[in-house]
């Protein structure tokens, strides 16, 4: 059961979460700062007021599924499921190291609670469809969410993927776009303009919402109206910051992936927090 939050726990539990990740990045020397600080409230309000999974029971089988399609981003999904109690936090100092559980790109073999395996963008929303679809085909009750990125939505499988989810009306179906608009090569409307996103998702068939990807009332409220869809498979795009939370990562092209290659670096980016909390390892 998912006990109620104050906006003051929520901050900083978010605080810290965004600490801990950069601790945990600049440890292993690079990683995907920009699209991970900008899933942060998402990621936390799925696992923590959202999501019915059982951190006992991993594989329990009417466990909501969370679909990371923009695998990248996988250091924030792992601190959740640390704090949820999947797995020891002891294991977040290893984030993308040699023989770690916890790979740059999350792998459903390696780490207790990740449903797939993620890396190669556009994927993610299909093993989504196919899990709604056997979901309902099995008479299952719960829902499958799949977090998308706006760079990733430049691949056609996705475009693939909202055509065959609207047919088979997988209205156990929520997807989530992390619309920072950014991306590795540089900004989403200049790179492959997506505007107007919502205009295509409608025309897809997909119920769309949009909401503020860091206002705690705003992502909860959505999401709920997002699971009372009934006929058709919800979208819900949340309008977010790359970097967010950190002055030297926030709102920058380059923070995509960031590479730390001495300690000066490393205290740069640590103190770019303005915050300091007990690491859990």
């Amino acid at each position: 059961m998912n006990e109620p939050w104050s906006r003051e726990q929520l901050d900083r539990l978010a605080a810290e979460f965004r600490y801990v990740v950069t601790d945990a990045i600049c440890r292993s020397g690079v990683g995907h700062i920009g699209g991970v600080m900008s899933l942060v409230e998402i990621v936390i309000t799925l696992y923590f007021r959202i999501l019915n999974v059982r951190p006992e029971e991993p594989d329990w089988p009417d466990r909501d599924r969370l679909i990371l399609s923009k695998g990248h981003a996988g250091p924030v999904v792992y601190t959740a499921l640390a704090y949820k109690g999947f797995f020891p936090k002891s294991w977040l100092c290893t984030i993308n190291r040699n023989g770690t559980r916890l790979p740059s790109h999350m792998d459903q073999i390696l780490t207790p609670g990740v449903e797939i395996t993620a890396g190669s963008l556009g994927q993610g929303l299909s093993c989504a469809c196919g899990m709604a679809l056997a979901a309902k085909r099995d008479g299952r009750t719960h829902r499958v969410y799949c977090i998308i990125g706006d760079g990733e939505s430049n691949e056609g499988q996705i475009w693939e993927a909202a055509l065959f989810a609207a047919h088979q009306r997988l209205d156990n179906l929520i997807a989530i776009c992390d619309y920072n608009k950014m991306q590795i090569d540089g900004r989403t409307d200049e790179v492959l303009e997506l505007e107007p996103l919502a205009d295509k998702w409608r025309a897809f068939g997909w119920e769309t919402f949009e909401m503020d990807g860091h206002d705690w009332d705003d992502i909860h409220a959505t999401l709920l109206r997002a699971r009372e869809v009934t006929g058709r498979p919800a979208m819900v795009i949340a309008h977010t910051v790359k970097g967010k939370g950190n002055r030297e990562t926030e709102g920058l092209v380059d923070c995509h992936n960031v590479k730390i290659p001495d300690e000066a670096t490393y205290r740069r980016l640590m103190e770019g927090l303005e915050c300091r909390f007990d690491l859990p390892y």
